[in-house]
């Protein structure tokens, strides 16, 4: 086996995934219709005895997210210095009834891709502002590290390492914050071990719609509990919560190697996430246009990909945790479980690089993203969750045909086995077993009109979905984007009624996170 420099490839890898994260709303007739009257409402609001404050001139800076398509200007931006400034700002609304049509969501680090962090004349709540809630690390027989929901994940991770604790399961992107990452479910390379974020969570404190503060875990308010886990701010805003941890690994062993042929590819995938002794951390990506021929010495990077004949190709990634004194166990354990895998001989690329490094390596792209001309940039992403039984059926409409002789990258592709995850939470879910996530994370520049441009983007992404949904292949979007409610009521099929009561029992008004499209102002209809 023959280990080679990562670093170009790291570059290259995180430019692909991160030309890229997770959502503006100018096109469309109102999630959140701003209210004629809702002016006349700065005067009460000012008045509100606040630990923090409210911004009213300048909420331009929350009029965007990463998506950069829809920009929908607030009536004030809240700065909560304590939880107790967002419960009696969501008591003053509840107040109001049905007199206003006044609304709330709460922002974490504004990566929604469709205005979802957004709020059109409504009033924002600026998460990152709360200052009451110091991170506190527990250490012991069962570690776990009490956080603000507006903490950033990895500011989660720089100081739980520093006590040899580490959270268990991770997205890509760390710059996201704690209950955004909740209120949707969390899903990363760690999934197929330990379940999205949303199942590594012992305990929550959330606002409800009506205003009150309430603590909630699986046997205190449980209802509450599972059905904010997942359920994209509808019930209630996460202001705390208690994530479980375990010892942190000082190395990671990161590992990629290339598939010709998909069902190969998949058939490895699936023997790894079913082996008890495993990789730490399973993903994959597809290149679609890429050249066949890649440089080992500077492996995926050697100058921009020159094109192929229809030519795709399927890289497996995967990753071992370990420690320096274990590294010889470690050479041991990878070049075993390697040797029984079926990937393209000599294309194997490997280093070892710190468990910090490996777990933030998506950041560098984000700082490469941040040099271009963002307000040009969009991000059309797309992930569906598809079942196994159909993931070839879908592999060969959307990249044998669909995305034939196309540039659209990056694309994630990997499974995990839900068996262990916790089925009561809002995350809906594909039925069976194993299920695949399908994440299409290019960038667009809003201005061109040829193939890059956003409105192709946006066809090939309807084409995709068109074709799950004419083929019947049993797919969920996860990140879920739909403009009306009986498209929500498909996408929770038998689990929607479970959803509208708890939706009428803990926001009754319809007043928290209007950016999702689910429900309209006022009583909740099921």
């Amino acid at each position: 086996m023959v280990a080679h420099s990562f670093k170009p490839l790291l570059n290259i890898f995180v430019v692909l995934l991160l030309n890229i994260n997770l959502c503006s709303y100018f096109s469309h007739a109102n999630p959140n219709s701003a209210n004629s009257s809702s002016h006349d409402l700065v005067s009460p609001l000012k008045g509100l005895k606040l630990n923090g404050s409210f911004e009213f001139s300048n909420t331009s800076v929350v009029a965007y997210d990463f998506g950069n398509r829809f920009h929908f200007l607030p009536l004030a931006v809240l700065l909560p210095k304590t939880v107790s400034d967002i419960s009696t700002t969501i008591k003053y609304v509840f107040g109001l009834a049905n007199n206003s049509e006044l609304t709330i969501t709460a922002r974490g680090h504004g990566h929604s891709l469709q205005g979802q962090s957004q709020n059109n004349g409504g009033i924002v709540i600026s998460m990152e502002a709360l200052e009451e809630q110091k991170m506190y690390i527990q250490t012991g027989d069962l570690p776990y590290v009490d956080v603000s929901g507006g903490e950033l994940w990895i500011n989660i991770l720089h100081e739980t390492v520093k006590q040899g604790l580490t959270p268990k399961s991770w997205t890509d992107y760390l710059y996201l914050s704690v209950g955004g990452t909740l209120s949707n479910a969390g899903i990363g390379g760690q999934a197929f071990k330990y379940g999205p974020q949303i199942n590594n969570v012992y305990q929550l404190e959330v606002v409800t719609g009506k205003g009150d503060i309430v603590n909630c875990s699986e046997k205190e308010n449980a209802d509450l509990f599972h059905g904010v886990l997942g359920g994209l701010g509808q019930l209630g805003i996460i202001t705390k919560a208690r994530i479980s941890l375990e010892p942190a690994p000082k190395l990671v062993k990161w590992i990629r190697v290339l598939y010709s042929n998909f069902k190969l590819c998949t058939k490895d995938q699936e023997q790894l996430i079913s082996l008890n002794n495993t990789f730490d951390y399973i993903q994959g990506f597809v290149m679609t246009g890429l050249s066949s021929t890649l440089s080992r010495t500077k492996p995926l990077q050697a100058g921009p990909p020159s094109r192929s004949e229809g030519k795709i190709l399927y890289c497996l990634e995967v990753a071992k945790y370990f420690n320096p004194e274990d590294a010889n166990t470690t050479n041991q354990f990878t070049e075993n479980i390697l040797s029984s895998l079926n990937y393209i001989p000599h294309t194997i690329f490997l280093t070892d690089v710190p468990y910090v490094d490996f777990l933030d390596r998506v950041h560098l792209s984000d700082l490469k993203l941040k040099e271009k001309d963002l307000a040009n940039v969009t991000q059309p992403w797309l992930t569906v969750l598809v079942p196994k039984s159909n993931i070839q059926s879908f592999a060969k409409e959307v990249f044998g045909n669909i995305l034939a002789n196309t540039s659209y990258n990056p694309i994630l592709i990997y499974p995990f086995n839900q068996s262990s995850w916790k089925h009561n939470t809002s995350m809906v879910t594909p039925a069976e077993d194993i299920i695949y996530l399908a994440a299409f994370l290019t960038s667009a520049p809003s201005s061109s009109s040829g193939p890059d441009g956003l409105d192709n983007i946006l066809t090939i992404n309807k084409r995709i979905l068109d074709f799950c949904e004419t083929a019947n292949l049993g797919v969920k979007q996860y990140l879920p984007f739909y403009e009306t409610q009986d498209e929500w009521r498909a996408h929770f099929g038998d689990r929607w009624e479970v959803f509208a009561q708890r939706k009428s029992t803990f926001d009754p008004l319809s007043i928290l996170a209007p950016g999702q499209r689910i429900f309209s102002r006022g009583p909740v209809s099921s």
